[in-house]
């Protein structure tokens, strides 16, 4: 806590207020961060709460880094600054759904300071709400769904989730023993993959997509929400946050990619990933199961309130079948428009979002509550680490590995299309949108400050 001595020094009472106010207002900031809300979200949500505390916004400075807040209140007079530090980021949907709720609640109904940091410390400290072996089980099944559209059958899936199931309990070892972030996830990869490659050793007459379960069983690893998240600041103009967004989500796919290419070689496994098809062909209420288990499988990772797991299901049948008929068609033998896997992507994204527009205000949670797990099993993670793995493997330049190297390329590059797709997809509808939806959310914020002042109970220092 850093203050400028003032012109007209703030007496004692005024000072502790006015930290108590800040400090609030950085601990509120904190856990929406830590829960991996994108920047417009922090701010918004930041600005909110300083209004419910009295904090004017033209005295108010809020910076917003991938591991830092900071806060500051001035004017002519006087300049009181804090930070606080981030040591955390993990997917928490009902605590940036909680705080939300509570911007508002506590501005309608006249909160004190005091019931505030109760209901603000009482988000932070709720346990999530499953199990950390439920938690991989879903992950696991999310997974299975992935490799059912990539075009694996049913006992296959079921190999990508046991998989997956594995992966994402070692991956949950790693935290809790404190193991580096990245190494925990490379070792996560490898066991997941090291497990696939273990059930093509059963009898080959179980299934007759065998394979398939090495290109999805570690999928649950593939930073969706980072991605979605960096690609949103970036358009949004927060620059700084979303590069160093951009730089850890790339630094995961990198430690997921060594994790499965260290099984690989052990495995013994030559030519494999950029050979194997990856395209659909199954019909398309096994496509809308598949999307939904993903999407269910996402929720639980993300946290998201049990009540809602049957509106993401929807949402992600939605996606994925609207994707696949954009993308689909008679070039694979499928119904669809057949205009490519980048168009498919973009609609099905845009479709989630118009929905959801209208659907927060029928389950009050915010926008990306709903969209982001919706599309997240549209996310190209397959191509991401092919990309990878093929560089990785390919790490001299002779002739022979030309051709392996351009695939590699191309991937990352449809990869990258893809994601920018989805992302503009779901952020168009919403910005647009959001232009109307915001003149209506600051009348009433308007109106609420105006009744609040006058009624005596306005926070003033």
């Amino acid at each position: 806590m850093t203050i400028t001595p003032p012109a007209e020094p703030l007496d004692t009472t005024q000072r502790l207020e006015l930290r108590r106010r800040i400090d609030l207002l950085l601990r509120t900031g904190q856990l929406l961060v830590e829960s991996m809300a994108n920047t417009s979200r922090i701010m918004r949500d930041m600005k909110r709460v300083a209004a419910f505390m009295g904090l004017p916004e033209d005295k108010l400075h809020i910076y917003v880094n991938f591991d830092m807040l900071m806060v500051n209140v001035s004017d002519g007079s006087y300049s009181v600054s804090k930070f606080q530090r981030i040591d955390k980021h993990t997917v928490n949907m009902q605590a940036i759904t909680e705080i939300s709720l509570l911007s508002w609640r506590a501005i309608e109904q006249d909160y004190s300071l005091d019931q505030y940091e109760t209901e603000l410390e009482s988000i932070r400290t709720r346990k999530r709400n499953y199990s950390h072996w439920l938690v991989a089980i879903g992950a696991g099944f999310a997974c299975g769904g992935f490799c059912i559209q990539f075009g694996c059958d049913w006992v296959a899936f079921l190999y990508a989730s046991l998989a997956a199931i594995l992966g994402m309990w070692v991956r949950t070892w790693c935290n809790h023993a404190g193991i580096n972030n990245y190494i925990g996830i490379a070792t996560a990869a490898f066991a997941a993959t090291l497990f696939a490659w273990s059930t093509t050793l059963l009898p080959s007459e179980w299934t007759d997509t065998p394979w398939h379960p090495l290109i999805s069983c570690a999928l649950f690893i593939v930073p969706g929400v980072p991605l979605m998240n960096f690609v949103d600041d970036m358009i949004s103009g927060y620059t700084q946050i979303g590069t160093i967004r951009a730089i850890n989500t790339l630094l995961i796919v990198i430690a997921m990619a060594f994790g499965m290419a260290f099984a690989v070689r052990i495995c013994g496994i030559e030519n494999f990933f950029p050979t194997i098809s990856i395209v659909p062909h199954h019909q398309y209420w096994e496509y809308a199961l598949a999307a939904g288990i993903s999407a269910v499988g996402f929720s639980m990772i993300f946290n998201i309130q049990r009540k809602l797991l049957w509106v993401v299901a929807l949402g992600g049948i939605i996606a994925v079948c609207t994707r696949n008929y954009v993308n689909l068609g008679p070039s694979t033998d499928n119904i669809g428009l057949d205009m490519g896997l980048i168009a498919g992507s973009f609609a099905g994204a845009a479709l989630i979002s118009i929905i959801a527009i209208r659907a927060v205000h029928w389950f009050h949670v915010p926008n990306h509550v709903l969209t982001i797990p919706s599309v997240i099993p549209m996310i190209p993670g397959v191509l991401m680490y092919r990309m990878l793995l093929g560089l990785i493997s390919n790490h001299s330049a002779s002739l022979e590995q030309v051709t392996p190297i351009m695939k590699a390329v191309d991937n990352g590059i449809t990869s990258g299309l893809v994601i920018l797709a989805i992302v503009l997809g779901v952020a168009l509808p919403t910005i647009i949108g959001r232009k109307f939806l915001d003149v209506a959310k600051n009348k009433r914020l308007d109106t609420l400050l105006r009744e609040r002042k006058a009624s005596g109970k306005y926070l003033n220092w």
